[in-house]
């Protein structure tokens, strides 16, 4: 029950998609699971789901052969070193696009052609379905305030009031020292009533600056 169901030096058809839908499976858990309690973006967990297959078929190919195996560390140290970060789906596709090419590279063009569709059409179905994509209600707000108020319960009623869910994130100082800076993550009651709930925190912060809006997620991995 323990023992790998890939036997001898070749990739039988069973055994290459038996061991892709358990790649894919437990690729869709592991996604599921980073969405809790935390931050997320919609690619990095798509891209999450994905990278289980796309290793399991590297290490397939490279099984056994030294000189695959010397040509992969390459290909992941240029990614490791670009110049410019990439998005959580930017890296998932060039570990796509690695995985099939040392498929074909080593001849197994049929095994290539069947992944690609199969990774492709996973894709497409993740990001159709909204997989990951959190709750598009939520949003960022930003309260500039002077240094001599108290923040704390400053705008309580008013989110109350007007959020269904409001967590203080950071406080943080601006202007040598002279205004703070509130971050929240908010939900709001009713998306329409964006401009009196800002009108409201307007009189509460002294017309000072207020940024609302989607939050901003770091989505490199």
């Amino acid at each position: 029950m323990l023992d790998s169901i890939i036997t001898g030096s070749g990739i039988t058809l069973s055994a290459f998609f038996t061991c892709t839908a358990v790649s894919l499976l437990l690729g869709l858990g592991a996604a599921a699971l980073s969405t809790v309690r935390s931050r997320y973006s919609q690619s990095f967990v798509v891209t999450l789901a994905m990278l289980p297959a796309m290793v399991q078929l590297i290490i397939m190919m490279v099984n056994g052969n030294i000189g695959a195996g010397v040509a992969v560390a390459g290909a992941f140290g240029l990614i490791r070193f670009r110049s410019a970060p990439g998005s959580a789906r930017e890296i998932g596709m060039v570990f796509l696009a690695t995985a099939i090419g040392l498929a074909t590279g080593m001849g197994y063009v049929f095994v290539a052609a069947i992944f690609f569709a199969v990774m492709a059409v996973f894709s497409l179905v993740l990001t159709a379905a909204g997989f990951g994509a959190g709750r598009a209600a939520e949003r960022e707000l930003r309260i500039t305030i002077p240094e001599n108020l108290d923040y704390d319960g400053l705008f309580d009623d008013l989110l109350q009031r007007y959020t269904r869910s409001a967590e203080l994130e950071t406080v943080r100082t601006t202007s040598m020292g002279t205004l703070y800076e509130l971050s929240y993550r908010i939900v709001l009651r009713d998306p329409h009533a964006t401009k009196p709930f800002l009108d409201e925190l307007r009189m509460r912060n002294g017309n000072l600056n207020i940024v609302c809006g989607r939050p901003v997620t770091k989505e490199a991995l």
